[in-house]
């Protein structure tokens, strides 16, 4: 594996690592990008219906679901398989160990 294909899988690598430490701790964290785009009607009733609160939390549904649909494909797209991965992993374990 040359080193343009090493850095591509491991910033992929990260970007996986990151959303699943965010999807464990139930979506917790400092950083938040606005706005969102969403329908208005959607909004609009869900507001009226049920209050700011209720709106926020399924806006941040919605983000999780896509988020890991997202990170799947990511996955699918980058290593293929659990064992192409593991694979991936051992070689960073190995590159981490080399450098000073």
């Amino acid at each position: 594996m040359d080193e343009t294909e090493y850095n591509v899988k491991y910033s992929n690598l990260r970007i996986l690592k990151s959303i699943q430490e965010y999807l464990k701790n139930d979506g917790t964290s400092a950083t938040a990008v606005y706005p969102i785009n969403v329908p208005d009607d959607l909004l609009y009733q869900v507001l009226k219906l049920h209050g700011a609160e209720k709106a926020d939390k399924l806006i941040h549904y919605i983000f999780k679901i896509g988020l890991n649909v997202w990170s799947e494909k990511i996955f699918s797209e980058v290593f293929g398989s659990q064992k192409s991965l593991e694979d991936f992993i051992e070689i960073v374990k190995r590159k981490t160990k080399e450098q000073p």
